[in-house]
């Protein structure tokens, strides 16, 4: 039994007849003839009552067409759904990036992707990298943004930009006569840093490796959740901190309330991947949205293959 003998006694029902049947599916009238005796064999009944004037459903026939029918029209929309399927930027698209990226790209990434993909819907979170890693692995989301390394089996990833560090302080604060702040004077001072678990704390202990070995000392006073937290309590006195580049100036504060010093180079960064899984179905989807984020960042892009 095939698709096309079904669509054969379709049309000869609503034809109730052979030549005209066959024109309409655009065969001989020996071939469809063929074709609808095949299936009556294969089935074992009659479909039609043939006669020099007329054909004509037998009672069985009328529910056999019937149900071929709906086995038609089922399976154009399996085709429908294909061809909608070949559209990679048409389905909705489940993106997730670290706390520390999310705040200050999504604003402007939404909008952009918007523009460049109308028809895709967008499902967007913020978390801490091992969750993001874990959702990813699963399936609950497509792409995530992330700071390197990650290294997950199956995962592909692409460099997007590299992000460098800055000191925030107070503007009162004596380190604003300076005109870059080496990374070893914040061994010497307040330091209000993020809590376990975000991958931006563990970047920032890096570049001061002082700090990693004393972490528990008085000079990691405050230990805050967010990025933001911890540039109100800076504005409000409390300390220095040192924050991204795209953190550094999204801010509503009146001038003279924090100051921002670019650190003494070598100056530490962070690079900004995205990461999906390489067996992903829509690649074109994931080139809008590197595109997109490459458009949105505010430091210099980078262009490198995937890995």
């Amino acid at each position: 039994m095939t698709l096309t003998e079904l669509r054969y006694i379709v049309t000869l029902a609503q034809e109730q007849h052979f030549g005209h049947a066959a024109e309409r599916c655009h065969v001989s009238q020996p071939t469809l003839s063929v074709g609808v005796k095949k299936l009556e064999d294969e089935l074992g009944v009659l479909i039609f009552e043939r006669s020099k004037s007329a054909v004509r459903l037998t009672p069985v026939g009328e529910g056999i067409v019937a149900q071929a029918q709906k086995v038609l029209e089922q399976a154009q929309g399996i085709r429908e759904l294909a061809q909608a399927g070949k559209n990679q930027l048409t389905a909705p698209l489940k993106v997730g990036a670290i706390y520390t990226v999310g705040p200050y790209l999504f604003p402007h990434l939404i909008p952009q992707l918007h523009r460049v993909a109308p028809q895709m819907p967008l499902y967007i979170e913020e978390n801490f990298t091992h969750v993001l890693r874990d959702k990813l692995r699963n399936g609950e989301l497509d792409a995530v943004i992330i700071a390197l390394p990650f290294n997950e089996a199956d995962v592909l990833t692409l460099p997007l930009y590299d992000e460098p560090f800055c000191a925030l302080m107070p503007s009162g604060h004596p380190w604003t006569a300076r005109e870059t702040i080496d990374t070893a004077l914040l061994n010497d001072k307040s330091l209000l840093l993020l809590g376990e678990g975000h991958c931006f704390r563990d970047q920032v202990l890096e570049a001061c490796p002082t700090l990693s070995k004393n972490s528990d000392s008085r000079h990691t006073t405050v230990e805050s959740s967010s990025l933001e937290t911890i540039r109100h309590m800076v504005a409000s006195g409390l300390g220095v901190s040192i924050l991204p580049l795209s953190a550094v100036h999204s801010h509503h504060y009146a001038p003279g309330v924090i100051e921002v010093r670019p650190l003494t180079p070598p100056a530490p960064f962070r690079t900004v991947a995205i990461a999906w899984r390489a067996s992903f179905p829509r690649p074109k989807a994931i080139e809008i949205l590197a595109d997109s984020i490459r458009l949105c960042s505010v430091v210099p892009n980078r262009t490198e293959q995937p890995t």
